[in-house]
């Protein structure tokens, strides 16, 4: 096979979206429109990419990988024009060259190989990506002769006969370099809108005596491009039906994939059941045998095995084997939880870590703080980071037991062992082992209640 070089087309504004985002910035399922394009031709072993940017260049430009070229089109003159301006990018080259647009997402790596091994099999000097579809109303027909490519004819243009074919173009080629630069020299802009069509390449192709040629696709949504925001929600419906069915074939227990969000950097391991509503963001490990319960949403973060996860948000941290997690949990950013850890319900971690065994079974906040080993906060502890100013850290030791109610005030540190009775405030060390009572010793006043005028007034009132 030879060498291949791909050139992106994403300068366009995407007018019908009615958004201030460059189209191809779009999001779905965890990535951008051209990052989708992009990775597709990682994966197919396509190292060398250019992509073409206009609308808001530097904003496309500051996503793209170190690896990938940008070539700005300054005016959008056409999809011959926006080629036109990576030419330097082909200097010297004689391989193959794929010709793709950023806003078709869908595009899978099998489909780009399939395409080039079909375009040198054919020895075609031009090879256009083609679907075929039960209505292909709307788009322009594939008029072959035989195993070769006669023209493309749009539907406007198109006789009784030939709208009834249904092989659709999808914009996409795959070029011999040579035969590429040869037919971008000649493109003229010979329409209303003055603009350099790479359609046209086709024709002036087969006018020099070049072969031309098809290859369908055998999944039509590879071809599906976004042009409006219902467009992006039904492609991104389609990319997620493969990421599901994918990991579903892996072993993954999904209870419904039509309403479980996964992004494509998503990774679940074998045995592990996913309930309905879970949405995952960015790169996400999930270890096998874990559950997962419904509405619960995971960002950038690393589930291992085992992992119990109900109702809850996960944001930038890891949860380790074994541990508990929900309902109505929040781990925020860098929270680091160990093996066998219970974090329940109403329970608040931010920028700490709770290491193996320890428990914080309810309404707890425990933040920008170390737990150690095996300990125990009881119902409400609030650990006080925050002094309006400045944050600071709080240290429980290995087997520590902290009591409902209590406040730990940063900077603090309750050695290894220690309690700290129920209700207190702690702002002091407490030393291993030791039990701290922080609270203001009780005291009884008999016969109080009889003397309050609001009490006696009640009392009259229910005789």
């Amino acid at each position: 096979m030879k060498k291949t070089k791909t050139i992106i087309l994403a300068a366009g504004k995407g007018t019908r979206m009615h958004s201030d985002v460059p189209k191809v910035l779009h999001r779905i399922c965890g990535r951008s429109l051209l990052d989708h394009v992009i990775t597709a031709n990682q994966d197919a072993g396509i190292k060398d990419v250019a992509v073409i940017v206009g609308y808001q260049a530097d904003a496309v430009r500051t996503t793209l990988p170190e690896t990938v070229t940008a070539f700005v089109q300054k005016e959008q003159l056409g999809t011959g024009h926006a080629v036109m301006q990576a030419l330097p990018f082909l200097e010297g080259f004689d391989g193959n060259v794929l010709i793709l647009m950023g806003d078709a997402p869908l595009v899978r790596p099998q489909t780009l190989q399939g395409l080039i091994e079909a375009h040198e099999k054919s020895g075609f000097a031009a090879t256009v990506l083609t679907a075929c579809f039960d209505d292909p109303t709307g788009y322009g027909r594939i008029v072959k002769n035989g195993e070769a490519l006669e023209k493309i004819v749009e539907q406007k243009d198109a006789t009784p006969e030939e709208q009834q074919i249904t092989e659709i173009n999808s914009g996409m080629y795959c070029f011999d370099a040579a035969a590429l630069k040869k037919a971008l020299a000649e493109i003229k802009p010979q329409n209303v809108q003055g603009e350099y069509y790479l359609t046209d390449s086709i024709e002036i192709l087969q006018k020099a005596g070049e072969k031309v040629g098809s290859y369908p696709t055998a999944d039509p949504g590879d071809i599906a491009a976004v042009n409006s925001n219902i467009q992006l929600a039904q492609t991104a419906k389609i990319m997620q039906r493969r990421i599901n069915e994918k990991l579903m074939d892996s072993g993954v227990v999904m209870i419904d994939p039509e309403r479980t969000y996964l992004s494509a950097q998503t990774t679940i391991g074998r045995d592990t059941v996913v309930y309905p509503g879970v949405i995952t963001e960015g790169i996400v490990q999930i270890g096998a045998n874990c559950v997962v319960g419904h509405d619960s949403r995971i960002v950038d973060s690393i589930i291992a095995d085992g992992v119990d996860i109900q109702i809850s948000t996960i944001l930038n941290s890891d949860v380790d084997s074994g541990t508990h997690v929900g309902p109505y949990a929040y781990l925020r950013p860098d929270s680091h939880i160990g093996k066998n850890v219970k974090v329940g319900d109403f329970v608040e971690v931010k920028n700490s870590t709770m290491k193996d065994g320890a428990k914080a079974s309810h309404l707890t906040y425990i933040g920008d703080a170390e737990v150690g080993k095996n300990v125990n906060l009881g119902c409400g502890t609030v650990f006080v980071n925050y002094d309006g100013t400045h944050k600071f850290r709080t240290v429980v030791g290995d087997n520590c037991f902290i009591g409902c109610n209590s406040n730990l005030v940063s900077p603090v540190t309750v050695a290894d062992g220690a309690y700290v009775a129920a209700g207190s405030t702690i702002t002091k060390d407490v030393p291993g082992e030791a039990l701290a009572i922080a609270r203001a010793r009780q005291v009884n006043k008999e016969g109080y209640t009889k003397k309050m005028p609001q009490l006696k007034d009640k009392k009259k009132g229910t005789k």
